[in-house]
């Protein structure tokens, strides 16, 4: 709660930099006494799980701009000329940051109306893990969103965000921000409930990391430190000489090839996109991705 707190106060102080005086500064002294029919100033994000934690925190008023396609978190491609234009017209720009979206670095990082979350110290982080599920020291696992209490912090952040941008929706924010917490410790009050014990997984590419002390599971190894990177012979020997149960789950955000579930058989697998582009609603896609997870580690 201090470290969220400590963001808050962060984030009020950077709303409020020198450079807003001839473009924000000057609109909030006039925006916090709007009445609720004003126009609304533009707040946008960067990819999918943060626009749908944005959708949670607005709904009732208007919604955020996404600046990426759902099924690209930023990892790989380059930004379009209206992409960029976006970004320009933006009031606030929110986004995680370089280490996870890297095809917008060069252009968020120099943009004035930026704000990146992973510059703040009120979530909680692991560091990225090698294919045999070692720690790798010095680095950082972006996909913080998927844990519950992360998610619920970054809804916190964002209600800030769009309140400085929108006063006259406060109070809309506020309560959605209460109402989305509800929903998300609900969701893995069940889930832990239905799946007790803890279990282990394997994953093509280790991208669940945030999500495996509220659902329950332990990852015993990656085929690959990519997505896009075919694994190696010699990591598929390690993975059947040091698998802990005789049928293992795999998850991967594609299909895995007949070929590869062969070499790992007894195995079952699942689909499982790391931005939840497959879900309409966070609270809801994550249970479902919880649930389907477990539901192939129990061989269900």
């Amino acid at each position: 709660m201090k470290q969220m707190s400590v963001l808050l106060h962060t984030l009020y102080h950077k709303l409020r930099r020198p450079f807003y005086a001839a473009s924000v500064l000057a609109l909030s002294a006039v925006t916090w006494q709007l009445p609720a029919q004003a126009a609304t100033n533009t707040v946008s994000v960067s990819n999918y799980p943060l626009y749908l934690l944005s959708e949670a925190v607005t709904k009732g008023t208007p919604s955020a701009q996404r600046i990426l396609k759902p099924g690209n978190v930023g990892h790989h491609g380059s930004m379009s000329p209206s992409d960029k234009k976006m970004i320009q017209d933006s009031t606030f720009v929110v986004w995680f940051g370089p280490s996870l979206e890297n095809s917008l670095s060069g252009t968020l990082e120099d943009a004035p109306n930026d704000i990146a979350l992973l510059d703040f110290d009120a979530f909680k982080r692991y560091p990225l893990r090698d294919i045999q599920t070692k720690p790798i020291s010095n680095t950082e696992d972006p996909h913080i969103w998927l844990d519950p209490n992360n998610a619920k912090a970054i809804t916190r952040a964002l209600a800030a965000i769009h309140t400085h941008a929108n006063p006259q929706y406060k109070d809309i924010y506020q309560a959605n921000v209460k109402d989305f917490a509800k929903r998300m410790d609900a969701a893995v009050r069940q889930v832990q409930q239905e799946s007790p014990s803890l279990r282990d997984y394997w994953a093509y590419h280790d991208a669940y990391q945030y999500l495996e002390k509220a659902a329950n599971i332990r990852l015993a190894g990656s085929l690959s430190p990519d997505h896009h990177l075919a694994p190696k012979a010699s990591q598929l020997r390690w993975l059947t000489t040091h698998r802990p149960a005789k049928n293992m789950c795999l998850l991967n955000q594609s299909e895995t090839a007949k070929g590869l579930n062969a070499k790992l058989k007894p195995l079952k697998t699942s689909v499982q996109l790391e931005d939840m582009s497959d879900s309409t609603d966070f609270v809801d896609g994550w249970k479902t991705m919880a649930q389907q997870i477990n539901r192939c580690i129990d061989g269900a």
